[in-house]
């Protein structure tokens, strides 16, 4: 059983592809929407084919701030183009993440669920005794989703 397993939902007026495409560039750090709490690196093998991975880092306190980093290096070992990645993590955190991608209205909405089932381990796992790191993390998941809401309004309007 996972210390943290939460999932996190928003509904994007953009087809699978768009949404697809921002999660994609985000993991291999080509955009920034995670911010301020998350930046992405990819590995030698992009995230969005099977084995690629991505080395998240989460700033508590926020990017350029104080505050304890987190990091945990992300595997995909699944991948459904424009419906499914599930990625498993290791690092600070131990477990698996799942992007969903559900087309509604003709695929002129897309539904995005993110599951995040995860251990903390070392620092982490203390940070999470003394906070609550479910609320820390639907917190920064929430701010993340309102900034992928800004940034594919302002890319289809370009």
């Amino acid at each position: 059983m996972h210390a943290i397993h939460h999932t996190d939902q928003t509904l994007l007026n953009h087809p699978t592809q768009a949404v697809w495409d921002a999660i994609i560039s985000e993991l291999n750090g080509k955009t920034t929407w995670w911010h301020p709490h998350n930046t992405h690196q990819p590995g030698p093998t992009p995230p969005h084919q099977s084995g690629g991975t991505t080395t998240t880092t989460i700033h508590t306190g926020g990017v350029g701030k104080p505050g304890p980093k987190l990091r945990f290096t992300s595997t995909t070992t699944q991948i459904t183009p424009n419906a499914q990645l599930t990625q498993s993590h290791t690092g600070h955190f131990h477990g698996t993440t799942t992007y969903t991608l559900t087309p509604l209205h003709n695929n002129t909405q897309t539904r995005l669920t993110i599951t995040f089932a995860t251990t903390p381990h070392r620092l982490a796992k203390f940070l999470h005794r003394l906070t609550n790191l479910t609320a820390k993390h639907t917190t920064a998941t929430q701010n993340a989703l309102a900034n992928l809401h800004r940034h594919l309004k302002t890319a289809h309007q370009n």
